[in-house]
Order: structure tokens, then C-alpha cells, then sequence
């Protein structure tokens, strides 16, 4: 029996709105210091469950605001939920915002190693691994310049090329196919088809119903912060297109 990488357990998610317009940072402060500040809460998630096995690519799908990102935030560590947890077994390669932890100063290929550091690369490995990530990204000359000159398509394939140079054991991807052009963008789907098959375990956001059925045997539907349906992704696709 395949072992499970991810084990979300009845997560729920809440956040803290503020229902005022304030327009300054003093006005915020009086307000806070007389009590007068109000909020509401936003439900973002609502006990929501699921599990992910080894090897297994399972897929995220939902409308705008089904609270996607947010569930792929928290099984990557960059939020807490309010209550339930998130149990991943193996080490977590989270592809969200891609270039996020990049410096518009650098170069890329000094990007490279912030980028690769942050991600727990070794130097030594990125040293290793500095031309193949450098070839797939297709910057050529410009691995030379400051990222600050070059194209959002530009920063997306560096990064991309940066995260998946190493097979991890789970890796999580938001709409990453559709960056760069159109080549890249095939060159980046058989690279994930790649990690697919290398038994990389991947969580799997993207608008393009086409790439879930294609590259998913499982997903989770997400309605209003709430799973709607869990099942074999033909099955929950063609539901999810009526």
C-alpha cells in the first residue's frame, strides 16, 4: 500500500478583516487606541480534508476565492491555519510565487544561489547544477544582468528552472505551466511530467481543466472554502464543467 506524503486534517482557516477605511497609519493607531476599530472574518476554509499518496499528482480546482492558494500555503508552511493541521512526510519544494524570494539587484545568476539557499540547496550542489539550471532556463547572456531589467516571463522561467533541478518528494505547483512562452511552457510540462513519474508527489493548482485531466489521477474540488468533491479527476472534472 502506497505511503501518504500529505494528510490535511479538518483544516479550517480564518481571517481577521478590517471593516474601516483608514487612509493612515495614525488614524489606524487612534482608532486602535480608543477600541473603535472593527472587523469581520472571512472564512476561507472550512474543515477541510484530504490526503495525498506517494507518487500520486493530485489536483486543486475550484473558482476564484474557493480558498486554492490558501490551502496550498498552509500544506507549504507559509500560513497556520486557525484550527486542524498539516502533515507532509518528505521534504516540500513549494512553487507559488514564483521568484518571491529573488533580489531585483543581483544578477541571476547571483539569484541562483539566494534562490537556491532559500530553497535548502547546498552551494555545492548549485554550483553543480549551475548550467543545467542556466540551459533549461533559455536566459543565455542575460544569466549576466540584474533581474530588475528583465521580463516577468524571464524571472518565471529562472525560477522554475531553479525549483525542480532536483526531484523532491513533494512538490507544490500554482498555475506554474503557464509561464513564458510557448515553448518553455512545453519544455516546463515535460520537466513536471519528468518529476511526475519519478515518484514525486505533487499537489496541483491550475485553471486549465485540460492540465488537471492530463497530468492528475485524483483531485479535490473547492467550493466557498469547502470540499465539494473528492475522486478520480475525470469523474470530478466533468462534474465540475456542468
Amino acid at each position: 500500500m502506497s505511503k501518504t506524503m500529505i494528510e490535511v486534517n479538518d483544516v479550517t482557516m480564518r481571517f481577521r478583516m478590517n471593516s474601516d477605511k483608514i487612509l493612515s497609519l495614525k488614524e489606524f493607531v487612534t482608532k486602535a487606541l480608543r477600541g473603535k476599530l472593527e472587523y469581520w472574518e472571512y472564512t476561507a476554509l472550512d474543515h477541510v480534508s484530504f490526503r495525498v499518496k506517494k507518487g500520486e499528482t493530485l489536483g486543486l480546482i475550484g473558482r476564484n476565492g474557493a480558498g486554492k492558494s490558501t490551502m496550498l500555503k498552509i500544506i507549504s508552511g507559509i500560513l497556520k491555519p486557525t484550527s486542524g493541521n498539516v502533515v507532509c512526510h518528505g521534504n516540500v519544494v513549494p512553487m507559488l510565487e514564483l521568484g518571491s524570494g529573488f533580489d531585483s539587484d543581483l544578477t541571476g545568476r547571483e539569484n541562483i544561489f539566494l534562490n537556491g539557499a532559500i530553497l535548502g540547496y547546498s552551494e555545492k550542489f548549485l554550483l553543480e547544477k549551475y548550467e543545467e539550471i542556466v540551459d533549461f532556463s533559455d536566459l543565455g547572456e542575460f544569466i549576466g544582468t540584474p533581474i530588475r531589467n528583465y521580463s516577468s516571463g524571464m524571472l518565471a522561467r529562472l525560477a522554475f528552472s531553479i525549483a525542480t533541478v532536483v526531484k523532491p518528494e513533494i512538490l507544490i505547483v500554482d498555475e506554474i505551466l503557464s509561464v513564458g512562452d510557448a515553448a518553455f511552457q512545453e519544455k516546463s510540462r515535460k520537466r513536471m511530467l519528468e518529476l511526475m513519474g519519478g515518484g514525486t508527489t505533487v499537489l496541483f493548482v491550475s485553471h486549465s481543466i485540460e492540465q488537471i485531466r492530463e497530468m492528475c489521477r485524483h483531485v479535490v474540488w473547492l467550493e466557498h472554502g469547502k470540499v465539494r468533491m473528492v475522486g478520480k479527476a475525470e469523474e470530478v472534472c466533468e462534474a465540475y464543467a456542468l
